[in-house]
């Protein structure tokens, strides 16, 4: 079990993957970053502030007069409000992650695409057209 446990650390698919997740671990801290702090206040200004998180339901006896009270009193509550909020930032940052995307493969197909394509040069007929024409040739003289 150890030796498999060796060989499967010492595949490039293992490094690979770790590089992915700690550079994910930074994307992610961006988009967020870039979506709480520049994209919502945009939106929030369309919506006039909307904000669903104080919208909730008290599961049981008590009342409060948010969820973080609620929280802190140990008192369940339906946080709809929470869902929606984080539906809505989940499409706006999906959104964003997307633009990004599309953004990276336009520029990677732009160097990739070769600058000038070389005009056709018009090439004589192949070694096999002139045989073939001195075939007949031939042929007709006999």
């Amino acid at each position: 079990m150890i030796n498999e446990f060796k060989d499967f650390i010492a595949k490039g698919n293992v490094m690979d993957m770790a590089v992915g997740i700690i550079i994910g671990a930074a994307f992610t801290a961006i988009v967020t970053s870039l979506v709480g702090d520049l994209i919502n206040p945009i939106i929030a200004l369309f919506t006039g502030g909307i904000d669903f998180s104080g919208w909730f339901y008290v599961l049981g006896d008590g009342e409060c007069a948010s969820v973080d009270a609620c929280a802190e009193a140990g008192i369940s509550v339906f946080a709809i409000g929470n869902f929606l909020m984080a539906v809505i930032n989940f499409l706006i940052i999906a959104f964003v992650v997307f633009m990004l995307v599309k953004t990276v493969n336009r520029i990677k197909a732009a160097a990739e695409k070769p600058d000038e394509v070389a005009p056709e040069v018009q090439t004589g007929p192949s070694e096999l057209d002139i045989l073939i024409e001195i075939r007949d040739a031939l042929a007709k003289q006999a």
